[in-house]
């Protein structure tokens, strides 16, 4: 079993700036992929951004070059800086984390981001 716990989000206006991150804990082992995907009211929930263990990162097109994810894999860590963000990037964020061999996901309560114009 894999436990995440996020913490950042709240509100901010338009242009500004917070940043998201997210500690696992558990049974955490072989490549994995952590990242960040998003839910606004209504909406299918999407990814904004994720890295794999190895190194490499994706980011949503709507994202790319405002946000940026970085990882520890030493403390099994992941954080998202957002930048000049727009209020439609207001939704709820989760954490994510995907085992790869055991094809399971898991994932973390959610916290809110809401930017205002």
């Amino acid at each position: 079993q894999v436990q995440l716990v996020e913490s950042g989000g709240g509100l901010v206006q338009s242009g500004g700036s917070l940043r998201l991150s997210c500690a696992a804990s558990g049974n955490i082992f072989g490549v994995n992929v952590m990242g960040w995907y998003r839910q606004a009211p209504g909406k299918q929930r999407e990814l904004v951004a994720s890295c794999l263990s190895v190194g490499s990162t994706n980011y949503a097109d709507s994202v790319k070059g405002r946000f940026t994810i970085s990882r520890d894999n030493a403390k099994n860590t992941v954080s998202l800086q957002m930048n000049s963000l727009k209020p439609e990037d207001t939704a709820v964020y989760y954490c994510n984390i995907r085992l790869i061999m055991l094809s399971r996901d898991y994932w973390g309560q959610g916290t809110q981001v809401t930017v205002s114009s």
